[in-house]
């Protein structure tokens, strides 16, 4: 298990700079996600840590040892890239036992094959060791390539975008089979995807980029819930989040959100005072507005403009005013466009971003 630092670390590539000042500490142990879209620096971060490319400014430890000036092979790190690299001339056995015959290994053929039958029994691919990679399924082959890494016990294992090549249901497996691995070893894991759905079921902590800066590092409940950004909000979570410009005004029965056409009542929150009658962008997420037929409490009325069955969910966008918010709604409600339909949002789900800096400026004193 290690320790990894980065401070103050910068990479450009001639003009555009592909990390800018980067300030990240991963604990020992820790699972953590790169997340972020093409271009946001999340790979550029691993590759630096691997070595892959050099350091203009700041410095990367691994234990609190300097990593600036060392070449990959002396990191005691391992990568598993996003297309396995396997040895296609090799055996599975002779794939995984390869980290072991390096220059510099001393390790004799009795030692190597208990390591490899060790780590093969582990991976569940024990009966694949005499065959070739063009013989293994694109999941057996990533478990391959796990086990290689595996095989050298580093302090750091890299992961970079593992699991993209595969199709979505093996992707699922695959992610709860790495889940599972990682509890089992308790290595310290640094893994870079542009897939969220990756990021927030297997993380401890996940680091967001957006344009080569690091926008939240935070679990993946305090991502998802309180996000730092509207980055952040708008491109975690299954569904873009619900993004309208509003205003939070007084009234005779507390604060009132107010938007184009749209007026929700926010009770006595005192916590909000400091947003009072200032330009704010307000979001919310489409399971955080429940479809209700009760004409009864703090209802936002709408009109359904189009649903979308996607498996178990129904997801509407419904029309309020000068704002279309979309929810999540039951199937058998026989929801379609052109009802109308009450929206009961859940308040405490709210969030207050400032249109100029982007920063969540309205979680409780309690949530920030």
């Amino acid at each position: 298990m290690s320790h990894v630092i980065f401070s103050s670390v910068t990479k450009s590539f001639g003009k555009v700079v592909a990390l800018d000042c980067l300030d990240l500490v991963i604990e020992k142990g820790e699972f953590v996600s790169l997340l972020g879209p093409s271009g946001s620096g999340k790979s550029t971060t691993l590759n630096l840590l691997a070595g892959l490319l050099p350091i203009e400014e700041g410095e990367i430890r691994i234990d609190q040892k300097l990593m600036n000036d060392l070449t990959p092979d002396k990191r005691d790190i391992a990568m598993v890239f996003q297309n396995y690299a396997l040895y296609p001339h090799m055996t599975i056995y002779e794939n995984i036992a390869f980290p072991l015959q390096a220059k510099g290994r001393n390790f004799n053929a009795g030692q190597i094959e208990l390591k490899v039958k060790s780590v093969a029994d582990m991976l569940d691919v024990a009966d694949l060791l005499g065959r070739y990679p063009k013989e293994l399924s694109g999941g057996q082959q990533q478990r391959v390539a796990l086990g290689r890494a595996m095989i050298r016990d580093p302090k750091v294992f890299l992961l970079d975008e593992p699991l993209s090549n595969l199709d979505a249901r093996l992707r699922i497996r695959m992610r709860q089979y790495i889940k599972a691995l990682h509890a089992r070893l308790g290595s310290t894991i640094v893994y870079v995807t542009h897939d969220q759905a990756e990021a927030m079921s297997m993380s401890s902590r996940i680091a967001v980029f957006s344009k080569g800066k690091l926008q939240q590092f935070a679990t993946p409940d305090d991502i998802y819930n309180r996000p730092a950004n509207m980055f952040v909000a708008g491109f975690v979570g299954e569904r873009e989040i619900n993004q309208f410009a509003g205003r939070i005004s007084r009234s005779d029965k507390g604060l009132v959100l107010v938007a184009e056409g749209l007026a929700i009542p926010l009770g006595p929150e005192n916590y909000l005072d400091h947003l009072l009658e200032r330009p704010l962008i307000v979001g919310i997420r489409a399971e955080s507005l429940s479809p209700s037929n009760e004409r009864e409490g703090d209802l936002v009325r709408g009109e359904v403009v189009l649903s979308e069955l996607i498996g178990p969910d129904l997801f509407l966008q419904i029309k309020t005013g000068g704002v279309v918010l979309e929810c999540r709604a039951d199937p058998r409600g026989g929801f379609k466009p052109g009802d109308a339909i009450d929206l009961r949002p859940r308040l405490e789900d709210l969030h207050f971003f400032d249109p100029d800096t982007t920063m969540n400026i309205g979680l409780s004193p309690g949530l920030n």
